[in-house]
């Protein structure tokens, strides 16, 4: 994609903006730095790539125009976006530079494209691993293509733009305001840490239901305390619950549907909460309780 053509006669430039990260973000490894001298990655093609000699001196030149990383980050470094007008294909070119001093081979991983106010341009993931092995301390170009359907604005910015990993953030706790103020601090912090240290976080774009509680109360009602579990990136709002209970046997105990008033779980957060079914809904009465689980009626 990138054309010695059109950089003849003039200062090769780039167009796009870096972005850069910790390498144990997007590998989850932690990595040890034998120095804290910044490194300045070496150009490294792809072995499939044929480059043109005058397409490699543009690259060399953009490459060394980069900035130096510090130890163990990675960065995507842009160079040219193109939108192709017959199809709405849009492609960015651009580098994808590791500091590690250790070869390294990516996974799949959405990427996102932003303009020069941050706003959303294009979002996909992409299998990295396509990119094959990146040597310590490189900087390799690849083109990245993102679909019409993936590409959220009619106008694309010329310059001043992003290409930028998607990091999704730590699971967390989130408790509603009555909550927050009825848990003592000790409760809080139990709840804090079985959600953000002891349980794996919920998949990409899952919704679910964890029990954390059941009892019985002086009427026979049971109280069951809910872990709702969002890992997507978007806020999730219930508005009313059908939840079905199983003892330890698998019998159906107790269900019933509960209205909630826009009941908010924030994207990637769990919320806990307690939902009370009265003796009429309970439908064992001598139930097994060792395990049990709650679920949504579909």
């Amino acid at each position: 994609m990138l054309s010695f053509f059109k950089w003849k006669n003039k200062k090769p430039q780039k167009q796009g903006l870096d972005s850069t990260v910790e390498s144990k973000d997007v590998t989850a490894e932690e990595e040890n730095a034998s120095t804290e001298e910044l490194v300045r990655p070496k150009l490294s093609f792809h072995p499939d790539w044929d480059i043109k000699e005058e397409d490699r001196y543009v690259y060399q030149f953009l490459n060394n125009d980069c900035e130096p990383l510090k130890p163990n980050q990675l960065s995507l470094s842009g160079l040219e976006l193109q939108r192709n007008e017959m199809t709405g294909v849009v492609t960015v070119n651009a580098l994808v530079r590791s500091s590690l001093n250790r070869p390294i081979k990516l996974e799949e991983m959405a990427l996102v494209l932003l303009g020069p106010e941050k706003e959303l341009l294009a979002k996909k993931s992409f299998d990295l691993s396509e990119l094959g092995e990146l040597p310590a301390a490189s900087s390799r170009p690849w083109n990245f293509v993102f679909e019409p359907s993936t590409v959220k604005v009619d106008e694309l910015p010329e310059s001043s733009w992003t290409l930028a990993f998607q990091l999704k953030p730590a699971h967390q706790l989130d408790l509603e305001e009555s909550w927050e103020q009825a848990l003592p601090e000790e409760e809080k912090e139990k709840l804090k840490d079985l959600v953000e240290k002891q349980l794996t976080p919920p998949g990409e774009g899952e919704v679910n239901f964890m029990g954390l509680q059941i009892r019985h109360d002086d009427n026979q009602s049971l109280h069951v305390s809910v872990l709702i579990r969002n890992g997507s990136e978007k806020d999730v709002t219930f508005q009313q619950i059908p939840l079905i209970v199983e003892d330890a046997s698998g019998d159906i105990v107790a269900t019933g549907g509960f209205r909630l008033d826009e009941f908010r779980v924030k994207a990637y957060t769990t919320k806990p909460w307690t939902f009370i079914f009265p003796k009429e809904l309970v439908q064992k009465e001598t139930m097994d309780l060792s395990t049990w689980k709650v679920y949504p009626k579909q």
